[in-house]
């Protein structure tokens, strides 16, 4: 059992939001660095309504300190990929009819990429999608979630009960965590790939992080070696493979899965996490987006 919620966490870390405005009422959008405002998506784990930790540490500020108009998606920690999408539509919608704006930016991390995916395509978003930016997202499937679906105790009654209430006690709407790891697994996924296409009018693209060896964040020393062992290069969470997804694939040396959001806020092996954000969000309004 403790090694079942050792994994569980290590699980939860995969993916780190309606938002009001939040200090976006001061752009310029004559002189902003990007057109339409940016809606930042976490994963499991994260909260963006109610939590101790900063999850996209000094990510939002640095934004709007350089002109862009920020929001945050405000999913559920621990939703299902459908739940999660209705939640972000109804951000979208929001953020759309208090900007006056056309379209949104989608930056989302790990499986708020998935989130961000289905809404394109179960909405009919592509109109009001500028561009869906994923960072460190397991397009391809989880191989944690592979290990963790295996094992017979997760499909217990108790345990589905379980993660029902720790839902609920994190401060979900809809918590469902036992559906949440099968649509993580590589099975899922490449029904999901297959299902869910690419908007024409959207520009995806995505980004990987990796670390460099299992001491680059011991947070996932083990998770680390583990990956490495069946796919190769990984951030802790995600493997590289499983990432590459949209024809736009970048990456990043020497970052976990966890330190890409900057919850730590100090920059690791002399990265500057904020202004990797910064960089995107700079590319993409050279796009005219």
């Amino acid at each position: 059992m403790i090694k079942l919620w050792v994994i569980i966490c290590m699980l939860s870390i995969i993916t780190c939001c309606a938002g009001a405005p939040d200090n976006s009422d001061n752009i310029n959008k004559e002189t902003a660095i990007i057109k339409y405002p940016v809606v930042l998506v976490h994963g499991i784990v994260a909260h963006d309504r109610r939590s101790l930790i900063n999850f996209w540490g000094r990510i939002p500020e640095t934004l709007r300190n350089n002109g862009a108009e920020v929001f945050l998606g405000n999913t559920d920690a621990w939703g299902s990929i459908e739940s999660n999408a209705e939640i972000l539509k109804s951000t979208i919608d929001k953020v759309l009819l208090d900007t006056k704006s056309e379209k949104v930016n989608i930056i989302a991390h790990s499986k708020g990429g998935l989130d961000s995916r289905y809404l394109i395509w179960r909405y009919d978003y592509g109109d009001k999608i500028a561009s869906l930016t994923t960072i460190s997202t397991p397009h391809h499937g989880a191989e944690l979630a592979d290990l963790l679906h295996q094992r017979r105790i997760v499909h217990t009654n108790i345990v589905r009960r379980a993660l029902i209430i720790f839902g609920k006690l994190y401060g979900d709407r809809n918590p469902d965590l036992y559906s949440l790891i099968y649509q993580l697994t590589s099975e899922n996924m490449r029904e999901f790939n297959a299902k869910i296409e690419m908007d024409p009018g959207v520009f995806y693209q995505s980004i990987y992080t990796t670390m460099r060896n299992q001491y680059d964040d011991l947070m996932f020393y083990y998770s680390y070696i583990y990956i490495h062992n069946i796919s190769g290069a990984n951030d802790g969470i995600v493997s590289v493979e499983s990432t590459r997804w949209s024809g736009n694939n970048s990456g990043i040396e020497g970052i976990s899965h966890a330190e890409i959001v900057d919850y730590k806020m100090r920059n690791i092996f002399g990265i500057n996490i904020p202004e990797i954000y910064l960089n995107i969000v700079k590319d993409l309004g050279n796009r005219g987006f």
